[in-house]
């Protein structure tokens, strides 16, 4: 893609739209950059944009600016669907996401995982499989780095490993990783998506452009997921099968049992897996199969089972006071993901939940806080939502803040118990993200103590 004097708008000024407008004028092109926040509220990198010669169109979207451009690329966040990127799509001028601006420079094979929940988990499990087998490895994507990131750095490295978001897949075009995991499609975004097809439709994206030479791995249990393999074209590795010998993996008494055609089958003993739930010896087995589909060695794998503690805000252990025991699993931002951590624990749980509602049912919990929950605390624009659907089946209170939700949590619980901060909806209705929830969260506890 010839970028020299083309003019380009870049949608969106955080992180990404930052980097996507430095790779932009590295090339010659003539970018200005919109977003619907204020000078006043962009702060520092206005200071940023400016310094790499960039025009800033702030506080609105206005469609003059989408229509005088050659080419639009969107941040992760912005919505395909609004109006005025509708307009310029009609009008014939290319509409791209910051993942297909960065594939089309990108030569190193690339490892993409999405799904609802796991992602971030696996990609950095999958990453450090390859670091520990020896590889040179580019992390990054809907986490950390964006991709584009990598464009601009002078190192190569050997492999990209990529975590990859549904609005991401919704504006790729050529995108074609080596390997492509989808772990699992459950009730999300449908603030966004007309409905769930759609949103399923847009995971599985992922693997649009593969052919035979690449690899697709599947969770044979979704049914979400498994839908999609008659239009997939990559050669297909199913975790959670049950059928020894087939390519994919399973699960079994503490095994997990590795089968890729060419390499024969590979028994990792689980004993070692430090990360806690049913769900990460999922996406362990999804990270097995991915790692070892490019070149993983299973000491490699092995080593980064028994090393890896799992990430900030995800089924997070903080502390125990007074014999309770305080989990952080603030990036549980869907109903699904709060059934999957309930699911970690064979004690009485203590529940803060609520947020910005994202249109999910919050009534297949029901049995789970019938069976598992003692006490739960709903905050935020959700909280009537919430207690609505699942305030008869345990005791039930509003609350006004996380710092008093946990207060109260503190009071309900018991020895032995579990106090875990479980969403199942969106920080934004009182934080700027997920992690600044799980941070107050966490300093909520140690006040505590």
């Amino acid at each position: 893609m010839n970028l020299k004097n083309r003019k380009v708008l870049v949608v969106g000024l955080a992180n990404t739209g930052l980097a996507a407008a430095r790779f932009l004028r590295n090339r010659g092109a003539q970018v200005t950059v919109t977003d619907l926040l204020t000078e006043e509220q962009l702060g520092a990198k206005i200071d940023e944009a400016l310094s790499l010669g960039v025009s800033l169109k702030l506080g609105g979207h206005d469609p003059e600016d989408f229509l005088s451009q050659s080419l639009v690329v969107l941040s992760p966040g912005v919505p395909h669907t609004m109006a005025a990127i509708k307009a310029t799509i009609e009008a014939g001028i290319p509409v791209i996401g910051e993942l297909e601006l960065a594939a089309q420079h990108i030569s190193e094979p690339i490892v993409a995982i999405t799904g609802t929940n796991g992602k971030t988990t696996t990609t950095e499990l999958v990453a450090e499989m390859l670091k520990r087998t020896g590889f040179d490895i580019f992390v990054g994507g809907n986490i950390g780095n964006p991709l584009i990131d990598y464009v601009n750095a002078e190192t190569r490295r050997d492999m990209i490993v990529a975590e990859i978001s549904s609005f991401q897949l919704d504006t790729m075009y050529s995108f074609k990783p080596k390997v492509g995991v989808l772990l699992n499609v459950t009730e999300d975004h449908l603030d966004r998506y007309s409905n769930f097809n759609q949103y399923v439709e847009s995971k599985g994206r992922i693997f649009k452009n593969q052919d035979h030479s690449d690899y697709a791995v599947l969770n044979k249990s979704d049914p979400s997921t498994a839908i999609l393999a008659p239009k997939v074209g990559a050669h297909i590795l199913y975790f959670n099968t049950s059928h020894k010998g087939e390519d994919g993996a399973q699960l079994s008494n503490g095994l997990l049992h590795c089968h890729l055609s060419g390499q024969g089958e590979h028994i990792f003993d689980l004993s070692c897996l430090q990360l806690k739930g049913k769900h990460n010896l999922e996406n362990t087995a999804a990270a097995s199969l991915a790692a070892l589909a490019v070149g993983a060695s299973p000491s490699g794998i092995t080593e980064a089972m028994e090393r890896f503690t799992g990430l900030h805000h995800r089924l997070e252990y903080v502390a125990t006071v007074h014999d309770t025991h305080y989990y952080n699993d603030s990036k549980g931002t869907n109903v699904d993901a709060v059934a999957r951590a309930l699911e970690s624990f064979d004690v009485p749980v203590v529940l803060i939940m609520g947020g910005r509602d994202k249109g999910g049912d919050y009534g297949i919990l029901e049995n789970l806080i019938r069976t598992r929950v003692k006490a739960l605390f709903v905050m935020g624009e959700a909280q009537n939502a919430i207690l609505n659907a699942l305030g008869e089946h345990t005791r039930t209170q509003k609350v006004v803040s996380l710092p008093n939700a946990v207060e109260a949590a503190s009071k309900a619980a018991g020895p032995g118990d579990i106090v875990l901060l479980s969403p199942g909806c969106s920080s934004f209705d009182m934080f700027e993200d997920y992690a600044r929830r799980g941070e107050v969260f966490c300093r909520a506890v140690r006040k505590l103590q």
